[in-house]
């Protein structure tokens, strides 16, 4: 039986959904899990006894199919969990994303950005039938101490209208506030 199968099998077992298996030098074995996802439920977080228990489990299963490891780490997406199959991109509809094109925009970018363009930062949203769109604004970098006046006006809005398998990589932006501010809206503003 595959690798890939034996841990999906388990997670899934467990009650987890599998979303990454890494295998690196030195024998690490990394397995990144995660809660279903159903519309309208909740969302729950992975806690470190939910991957205590996985990792447990996981050390039983592999030793009977005799996988070779040194170490396995069994963790939560983060907070800039990978977005792979259209049910992700369904749960995490209005979130902030960083896109990764796997060409470059080119002739749709119509003068607006630079055709060589590849990566994006916006707010995920539905387009039609099974297409997505990523929202954003290229608003100046604005350096410490600089004053920005109330009165200029906020950069056009734009968008890109994409198919999944167009996409190279795709996760949630990392959004991490240290000064205890409240959060951004889900469909912020505030994008590269």
């Amino acid at each position: 039986m595959a690798l890939q199968q034996t841990i999906d099998d388990t997670v899934r077992g467990l009650g987890f959904e599998l979303i990454e298996v890494e295998r690196s030098a030195g024998g690490l074995l990394r397995v990144t899990i995660d809660f279903p996802w159903s519309r309208g439920a909740s969302e729950q977080l992975i806690t470190v006894e939910d991957c205590e228990r996985v990792t447990r489990q996981l050390q039983y299963a592999l030793e009977v199919d005799n996988v070779d490891y040194q170490r396995l780490e069994v963790s939560s997406p983060g907070i800039d969990r990978p977005l792979r199959h259209a049910q992700d991109f369904e749960r995490f509809e209005g979130e902030l994303v960083d896109l990764t094109l796997k060409a470059p925009i080119g002739a749709a970018a119509a003068g607006q950005v630079h055709a060589n363009r590849k990566k994006f930062r916006g707010a995920l949203q539905r387009a039609e039938g099974s297409s997505w769109r990523i929202v954003w604004r290229d608003e100046p970098v604005v350096k410490p101490g600089q004053r920005v006046s109330a009165k200029r006006a906020p950069a056009p809005e734009q968008a890109l209208t994409f198919e999944l398998d167009e996409l190279q990589s795709a996760r949630l932006a990392p959004v991490v506030d240290f000064k205890g501010r409240k959060s951004p809206p889900k469909n912020a503003e505030n994008m590269e």
